[in-house]
């Protein structure tokens, strides 16, 4: 071996800790097992309370919504993966979820509830149920979420357990179950004094039809001796793994043909008969389903609601009883999650189906729509094609945002007020403020909408279309929203989940809608780069404040380049409060507001300043920008006649655009040149 692969080697064996994997893979016999026990009740805890721990183990944070205090739970932010699988927007509904994990654990019934999630395609159904596996499977590798199975040994030649000389539990029972039922409560009792476990300690269940067996086969040799039957247990810790098939099981539906019942509740072993002589013997037969692989943790079952009606039955016995029941043998004691989800046509068929009544009673739905939060959904896109994620292409600015837009645009109700549009809503609903409407108002638009979020455009179409985009236009080295607008439009032709035409017709309009939005917000940013001259501003704002202190105070003010008295500047006062549409009547007002708001300040020993004023700010910059496009004269661009003296003051203005505003070289001069060309229409308009 070379001196480097040498120090690789070593490099690896020094992040591998040895005490680690010992400490996973601890064996003991039942007396320790015991000490353990005692030392930690947590240990013993059902499928329900660890996976309620694991989720409560990531700690949570609670804000305010409408008025509402909602919890946010850190584990759906997939830290495990740095984030890979986060699930945004939604935790108003993993609130239920976690709610209802919490009712199991604590034993309110729902423990016997089938958990079913119910949502449009592409509304992280899968994901969250991923990260439920993902979760409890990372937790059993923690000491808090530890578990411990048994297994079985004897010799060979009574041939009990096999040629091999041991029998692991085909379950990963938990090796309490060994306990005789006549001690059980007893030593539940003892356990439950000292109080130190979350949860009062009980132990439910019977052993599996193998384990049982051995069991009763030992008990009969040593004549009821229970301690010398405890001599040929093994108690060991396990680790639950989705890829191994331990305590987690995946189940998918099939066409009829190929589906099979023996793969939820297991099959005979045909190389096991002629070892133990009948197919009838439990050690012959493979408790592999996949409800006995996920005992201790959790199955999920993929479009739980296109299984079979047969399936159904097992499902039902697995919720309600906890138990499944495998071909020739007893009813099976089972302990997991039972997590089903499913889409929305699959969902109404359930609910006009009077045969499922049994499983309607059984189910405990959650839904998980698509997100209708702007900057939530912007989450979603940011994790794949955020700022570094693109190797070699600059994303523009907003291309992301502006694809979000119109996605949730797709997802909303129209407003019942008239006054209200499409996009004033999505804008409420990102928190932004709207005159006339409270948080109040806002709680009552979402109460009136019931079924926002169930549809519209999934979140999967808008990551395949910019990955379209990337692909098509990448070699340019930038893309913009409007290549990307162009990907969104052309998808409706093909678009599958899009079946009539009036449909295709109206999320066109939407379409438009977001590329008025889009110019509106580059027509701002090129005016605020315009007029972001700060001395500029600053000046232009001690003018302003001069003028309306001599008007509120009915005084003259004095003109700064003769040293005169004059009367306030009515015309620039004006100027300035119409770029935010102050009218004639409210002008008073305003600047009354702005001088208590001054005034105020100084109370406080604080200074003024124009940018703790948004509105005002904002009337002072678009003021500038009036002053100042001329001298630029961007419709000059467009004619491509621009000098040097010119071209050094759009360089400005570009320079001003990627440092503000985070555009690069070429986006900075598809904008100024699109926004050129929009001013030179609103001149021919005015010349014409």
């Amino acid at each position: 071996m070379s001196g480097s692969n040498k120090d690789l080697v070593g490099l690896i064996a020094g992040l591998h800790s040895p005490k680690s994997y010992q400490e996973l893979h601890w064996e003991g016999d039942f007396s320790e097992y015991l000490d353990l026990v005692k030392g930690n009740p947590n240990l013993t805890r059902n499928a329900f309370q660890r996976m309620y721990d694991m989720i409560m183990s990531f700690g949570s944070t609670q804000f305010m919504e409408y008025k509402k205090e909602v919890t946010h739970y850190k584990f759906f932010e997939d830290p495990i993966d740095q984030g890979k699988d986060a699930v945004f927007g939604l935790d108003v509904h993993l609130m239920k979820l976690v709610n209802f994990l919490r009712s199991a654990a604590l034993g309110y019934g729902t423990e016997k509830r089938v958990l079913l999630l119910h949502g449009p395609v592409g509304s992280a159904k899968s994901t969250i149920a991923r990260l439920l596996k993902k979760g409890i499977e990372r937790y059993s590798h923690t000491s808090e979420g530890a578990l411990y199975t048994f297994k079985f040994v004897d010799d060979p030649k009574y041939g009990l357990v096999g040629q091999s000389g041991e029998m692991r539990s085909p379950m990963n029972e938990d090796p309490l179950l060994l306990i005789p039922e006549s001690a059980r409560r007893g030593f539940e009792d003892e356990l439950n004094k000292s109080g130190d476990g979350n949860y009062k300690m009980k132990i439910k269940g019977e052993l599996s039809p193998p384990m049982r067996m051995i069991y009763r086969e030992l008990m009969s040799r040593y004549k009821g001796d229970w301690s010398k039957v405890l001599e040929h247990v093994r108690v060991f810790r396990f680790l639950l793994s989705e890829k191994d098939r331990i305590g987690i099981g995946t189940f998918q539906p099939k066409d009829e043909k190929n589906q099979d019942s023996t793969e939820l509740t297991g099959d005979i072993n045909y190389r096991k008969i002629a070892e133990f002589g009948s197919d009838s013997d439990p050690r012959a037969f493979n408790f592999d389903g996949e409800f006995q692989v996920a005992n201790r943790g959790l199955i999920e079952f993929v479009e739980v609601l296109k299984l079979d009606v047969a399936f159904l039955y097992d499902l039902l016995g697995a919720s309600q009883e906890h138990v499944v029941k495998p071909k020739k043998f007893a009813q099976t004691h089972i302990d997991e999650v039972i997590v089903g989800h499913t889409n929305e046509p699959e969902f109404r068929k359930l609910q006009n189906n009077e045969f499922m009544e049994a499983l309607r009673d059984r189910t405990v739905k959650i839904d998980i729509p698509y997100i209708t939060k702007l900057h939530e959904e912007i989450k979603i896109y940011e994790k794949d094609f955020g700022k570094g994620k693109v190797q070699g292409v600059f994303i523009a600015p907003h291309t992301i945002e502006m694809a979000a837009m119109w996605a949730i645009l797709t997802r909303l109700e129209a407003p019942k007020k008239s006054d209200l549009s499409l996009m004033q809503k999505l804008k409420l609903y990102n928190g932004k403020t709207l005159s006339g409407y409270t948080e109040d108002n806002v709680k009552e638009l979402r109460k009136e909408a019931i079924r926002e979020g169930l549809e519209g455009v999934s979140p999967r179409y808008i990551q395949d279309k910019i990955s379209n985009t990337l692909v098509k236009y990448g070699h340019l080295g930038c893309i913009n929203p409007f290549m990307l607008f162009n990907e969104l439009e052309s998808g409706l032709r093909h678009h599958t989940l899009i079946s009539s035409e009036e449909k295709r017709r109206e999320y066109r309009e939407l379409l438009s809608a977001v590329k008025q939005e889009y110019e509106d917000i580059i027509k701002n940013e090129v005016q605020r780069a315009i007029s972001a001259d700060e001395s500029a501003i600053s000046n232009l704002c001690g003018n302003y404040i001069d003028n309306i202190k001599a008007y509120t105070q009915k005084e003259k003010v004095r003109n700064r380049y003769t040293g005169q008295l004059e009367q306030p500047d009515e015309r620039l006062m004006r100027t300035i409060e119409e770029k935010i549409e102050i009218p004639e009547s409210r002008k008073d007002d305003f600047r009354r507001e702005i001088m208590n708001y001054i005034g105020a300040l100084a109370i406080e020993g604080k200074q003024f300043d124009y940018k703790t004023n948004e509105r005002l700010h904002r009337a002072l910059e678009l003021k500038l920008f009036e002053d100042q496009k001329d001298s630029i004269k961007l419709s000059s661009l467009v004619s491509n006649v621009v000098d040097k003296n010119m071209q050094e003051k759009i360089d400005v203005v570009k320079t001003r655009l990627i440092r503000d505003f985070g555009y690069d070289d070429i986006s900075a001069t598809d904008i100024l040149n699109y926004v050129a060309s929009i001013f030179a229409r609103g001149d021919a308009k005015e010349r014409g």
